[in-house]
């Protein structure tokens, strides 16, 4: 017997609140850039620049007294964050670790190593048993570079969707796709404002595949609705989105919930290194899914994509007329 989630057979009215939806997406993607503007992002060090220290422990080590010693060698700005795994008895993991971030202190990377050397050895000095487990560092200039990288290579993926689909598609089916993609990555942004995250070159790569995963959605989407434009030549074109988001319906739900698990499972048991990687991955699967049908198709329902743009495959032609929909019982 086969799991179902979504009846076979779906009659629902995506577009009963349009208003509503629609509202609400502009009024966070506004929020977003506004707390982009206000607040900004906590940019790691591969924007920053600086370099990352992760300790271990055989107990527990209060943050305050890793402040106290970096203080007294007087690094500059410095933070420290205790890491805690829940899967850390299960999977052999550090359970006292910390993660201290020095900003970059100088142009020179020699400087900067000799910064980070100084303080490791100022670590196993003070606390007996301490383990260094890693550090990495990213110079300012190689900085500055990721920055132009990251932001040109999100630009570039949502420019290459625009151009795809208008092929595949028609201009109305391109536009209403990189409306949602645009509303995705912007939301991302937004939400690692609010909530403070370190925003770095994972979280990149996070949003170019929160860019993939939304475009497949939605292309599923418009396939089905350029399918049923072929087939029902007198149905308005609201009932037909209606009718094409129904019909997918179940293969949306079962692929966002099949991911979804996946990445609930790496946010817990994955640990503190992918942890911003995973979350994004998270927001992302539930604002694509959200994107691709009150976003891109209540767009596709105000541009009025043309019925003549392709003739081939001819089907049926009856279908509601107008006033006389199929989800009017909805609507009442």
């Amino acid at each position: 017997m086969r799991l179902k989630l979504v009846p076979e057979t779906t009659k629902l009215n995506f577009f009963r609140f349009q208003k509503v939806t629609f509202g609400l997406s502009a009024i966070a993607v506004v929020a977003s850039i506004v707390l982009f503007a206000v607040v900004g992002l906590n940019y790691g060090i591969d924007f920053r620049g600086g370099s990352v220290i992760m300790t271990e422990t055989p107990g527990p080590v209060a943050t305050q007294e890793y402040r106290d010693l970096l203080g007294e060698l007087e690094v500059g700005d410095a933070t420290v964050s205790e890491l805690r795994d829940p899967a850390a008895e299960l999977t052999g993991a550090a359970q006292y670790s910390a993660l201290i971030r020095i900003e970059q202190q100088d142009d020179e990377d020699a400087i900067q190593n000799d910064t980070v050397q100084m303080v490791v050895n100022a670590l196993q000095e003070r606390f007996e048993g301490l383990t260094i487990l890693s550090t990495e560092s990213v110079g300012a200039k190689v900085s500055g570079e990721l920055v132009q990288d990251g932001i040109l290579g999100v630009s570039l993926a949502v420019v290459a969707v625009l151009f795809y689909i208008w092929l595949r598609f028609e201009w109305q089916f391109a536009l209403g796709a990189v409306a949602a993609l645009v509303h995705d990555v912007i939301l991302t942004i937004g939400v690692f404002s609010l909530i403070g995250l370190e925003f770095n070159l994972s979280i990149i790569a996070a949003i170019l595949t929160i860019v993939g995963y939304s475009l497949n959605d939605t292309v599923v989407v418009f396939d089905r609705v350029r399918e049923n434009l072929r087939r029902y030549k007198k149905m308005t074109l609201k009932d037909l989105l209606n009718l094409s988001l129904n019909e997918t319906l179940s293969r949306t739900v079962m692929t966002s919930l099949t991911t979804l698990i996946a990445l609930s499972a790496l946010y817990v048991l994955g640990g503190e290194v992918i942890r911003g990687f995973t979350f994004a991955m998270i927001w992302g699967v539930v604002v694509g899914t959200y994107s691709s049908v009150f976003v891109a198709s209540p767009i596709l329902l105000r541009l009025d994509v043309k019925r003549d743009w392709s003739k081939e495959g001819d089907g049926p032609t009856e279908g509601p007329r107008k006033g006389n929909s199929k989800y009017a019982h909805i609507d009442a």
